[in-house]
């Protein structure tokens, strides 16, 4: 990655895990609004990261939920 992407990442994923800490699953808008009044070009990748990181975590949880059903299947 270059460096507009790896800082995008970078901020989108220590927003979101603040969102986590904080309890507001939109907070990483808020950082949007901020990093929009200056670098339109630092938003757009930064909520690029953001779709990406937010799909990986419903993925893992879709994973997850069909291993676990798997696993009650197999033990009954």
């Amino acid at each position: 990655m270059g460096v507009l992407e790896d800082l995008a990442d970078g901020l989108a994923k220590d927003a979101l895990d603040a969102g986590d800490a904080l309890g507001d699953n939109e907070y990483y808008r808020e950082v949007a609004k901020v990093i929009g009044a200056s670098s339109t070009t630092l938003e757009e990748a930064f909520l690029t990261s953001i779709r990406i990181r937010l799909a990986e975590r419903r993925g893992r949880a879709f994973l997850k939920s069909s291993l676990s059903k798997i696993a009650k299947q197999t033990a009954q």
